[in-house]
């Protein structure tokens, strides 16, 4: 297993893993990114398995004890089930999210007590800001939430826009079509009323760079895309109430 480094936007790392075996025949790529900061922040741990390889590419940064924040879209395996390692090995590091994820889960399952945020709420890293946005059932998981990195306008949207295969680390063309592909095939959304205007809100935040858990991030047209993903779920949504 090899974790690929990228730089995707200044001081915002790309560290991914292609698994062949996930999503055959085009394989998935399991993504976490590291800001760089006077604090520096982890978002997405990983599986437990992939400890070692991502941990081997944040120690071609930084040592991994000097991480100060680690956070995540949603309590899953693949973007939180890391974490106590992630707390080990870097003893000053705080898990941070929203009120609902440590109420339910974060609270009992971290090793330290972790920093919750309020939707809104900005951590200021030293160099870099971010700003925690409460984003329940969206894509799915009632604690999900992201972050915006206001300095370099990037978005940590975690599960929007998955799609699968290896493609480059950032990308300017369209992920919306791949990212629908992918809906069809996993049906993982979680389609609410409120699904398509919470996406097309976080255009408001005029990101530059949506930094994509699964798949190739995107530099650019990141406004527009999440505007078009939020019109297809409310598109998916009236056909299934149709």
């Amino acid at each position: 297993m090899e974790t690929r480094l990228d730089e995707i936007a200044d001081g915002i790392y790309r560290l991914s893993t292609f698994v062949a075996e996930v999503a055959p025949p085009a394989g998935f790529t399991f993504n976490q990114f590291l800001l760089m900061a006077d604090e520096p922040l982890l978002f997405h741990c990983g599986m437990r398995g992939m400890f070692p390889s991502v941990s081997a590419a944040v120690a071609r940064l930084l040592p991994t004890d000097r991480l100060r924040w680690i956070s995540f879209g949603h309590v899953e395996a693949d973007e939180s089930g890391a974490m106590n390692q992630w707390l080990a090995a870097a003893p000053q590091a705080q898990v941070a999210h929203g009120r609902i994820a440590c109420m339910v889960s974060l609270n009992d399952l971290a090793d330290r007590a972790p920093r919750v945020l309020d939707d809104g709420e900005v951590i200021d890293l030293g160099g870099k800001r971010v700003r925690y946005i409460d984003t329940p059932h969206i894509p799915h998981g009632w604690e999900a939430g992201l972050l915006f990195e206001e300095v370099t306008g990037t978005l940590l949207c975690g599960d929007l826009f998955t799609h699968v295969g290896n493609g480059p680390a950032l990308v300017d063309t369209d992920i919306v079509g791949p990212a629908i592909a992918a809906e069809d095939a996993f049906r993982a959304s979680s389609l609410t009323p409120s699904m398509g205007r919470t996406i097309r809100g976080l255009a408001d935040l005029v990101p530059t760079t949506l930094a994509v858990m699964h798949g190739s991030s995107l530099a650019g047209a990141a406004g527009e895309a999440l505007v078009a993903l939020g019109n297809h779920y409310d598109g998916r949504l009236r056909a299934a109430l149709a």
